[in-house]
């Protein structure tokens, strides 16, 4: 019920590129915001990228200009593809859906996947 689930982690070198995955079920995936966040080890989870039901996107300072979210409703997916790829982007990324029916809106969470960029 109710799952995500990432795909599509790795190993990059400085200025490569990797593509993001997150699958939904259980639930109506349209609605829903959709976000990327990332955490590396010793660090808070921070938020990289959003995108509304509608395909409305956000992205914090650091990433834009080199990561695009986009999603495919009908089929309840969100990708992250990322280009031009910085040690400082080593994370574990995680795919999130937000409920915003509830006050505050309810999330939920994938278990995340690895990205390592190093040469």
């Amino acid at each position: 019920q109710e799952k995500l689930v990432e795909s599509g982690g790795g190993l990059v070198q400085p200025g490569g590129s990797l593509r993001l995955s997150c699958a939904a079920s259980g639930r109506i995936f349209s609605p829903y915001t959709m976000g990327w966040y990332r955490q590396a080890p010793g660090k808070q989870r921070e938020l990289v990228a959003t995108i509304t039901a509608g395909g409305s996107t956000d992205y914090i300072d650091s990433v834009r200009g080199r990561f695009t979210i986009s999603r495919d409703n009908a089929k309840d997916t969100v990708d992250l593809q990322m280009n031009n790829l910085e040690p400082a982007d080593t994370a574990v990324y995680y795919c999130n859906a937000r409920n915003s029916y509830y006050t505050p809106p309810h999330d939920f969470w994938g278990q995340g996947t690895q990205v390592t960029v190093s040469s």
